[in-house]
């Protein structure tokens, strides 16, 4: 992934994306959003891809998507650590 811009904040844009052609609804929850807080709703884009630009600032960030409700995880990320659900979090390190 090439390395975007750091804004003002200092923070990093950073895309998240997911192929969920048959999908109605998808999030974006994490410890950026407080989970199930705040989750952040993905576009549907052409191919069935969802995707949202998301500003995070330097550090380790763990983070799922919710496809039509079910916790699922970025078939994309291969650095994945155990949560206590007896799945996954993704993890995002952004420089």
């Amino acid at each position: 992934m090439a390395k975007k811009a750091k804004t003002k904040t200092g923070n990093t844009p950073q895309i998240f994306a997911i192929h969920a052609p048959a999908a109605m609804t998808v999030q974006l929850a994490g410890d950026f959003t407080h989970w199930q807080e705040h989750p952040i709703s993905l576009k549907k884009e052409m191919g069935g891809v969802w995707r949202t630009e998301v500003e995070l600032p330097p550090g380790t960030h763990h983070y799922r998507f919710i496809v039509d409700g079910s916790w699922t995880d970025d078939p994309d990320c291969t650095l994945r650590v155990p949560n206590s659900y007896g799945s996954q979090n993704m993890v995002r390190t952004v420089g």
